[in-house]
């Protein structure tokens, strides 16, 4: 894939670049927070991968002016900013991840592979169907033979995600990075409140349940087997 790096630390740039090219990327650095803005305006890539702190505009600066013009580009901030309140402001502005220097290479390349595959994901499916539980993803909405089945936000991401992956197991960390943006344990029940309300609308008016525990690892959404 295409992606745009704005790093104004050279040396971190051509470490990342090098990293990428041998991944079977293509990438072009910007060293200036307007001329990454430029390129994210009138090129074509990805993904982009900025920094926070650099000259002529900050990172953050950047995406907002891409959101405020219509921008959808994906982006990953890659910052040495690591206080909760960065990571929560880089994310609330648009940002569709967040990862902390110092990091592992590895670690940024499956990122950058999840966030595109989400992209993708979202442009080809316009709703998803698993054993009578209907999910359109347009007009956010979910029935299930038939019964309109009202569900909050969180709710309805979980739903998606679970759909998305019906027959296999979906891990506590995925729903907390791809539902709460976490990219961290925050040691909270967020998830298990949020699946029990699911649960008590999507399977307890119904003979059949559809979700299911899977012990000490996550859930799974299926028929009956």
């Amino acid at each position: 894939m295409k992606i745009l790096l704005a790093e104004d630390d050279q040396k971190m740039a051509d470490y990342l670049t090098s990293g990428l090219v041998e991944s079977g990327h293509s990438v072009d650095h910007v060293t200036d927070g307007r001329d990454a803005l430029s390129y994210c305006l009138y090129n074509d890539c990805d993904i982009a991968i900025l920094d926070r702190m650099m000259p002529g505009m900050d990172g953050l600066s950047v995406l907002k002016a891409m959101r405020a013009a219509g921008k959808d580009l994906p982006v990953l901030f890659l910052t040495a900013m690591g206080q909760v309140d960065d990571r929560v402001e880089g994310l609330s502005a648009g940002g569709d991840d967040y990862l902390v220097k110092p990091f592992h290479f590895s670690e940024l390349l499956a990122r950058i592979v999840a966030i595109t595959r989400r992209q993708q994901d979202t442009a080809e499916t316009t709703a998803l169907d698993v054993d009578g539980l209907h999910l359109d993803l347009l007009a956010r909405t979910a029935t299930r033979q038939g019964t309109l089945i009202e569900l909050h936000a969180k709710e309805f991401a979980m739903l998606e995600i679970l759909m998305r992956n019906a027959g296999r197991v979906v891990t506590r960390t995925m729903l907390l990075e791809r539902v709460w943006n976490f990219n961290f344990e925050p040691n909270t029940t967020v998830v298990e409140t949020h699946m029990s309300r699911l649960r008590a609308k999507i399977d307890k008016p119904f003979d059949i349940h559809l979700i299911h525990t899977i012990r000490n690892t996550g859930y799974s959404l299926h028929g009956p087997r």
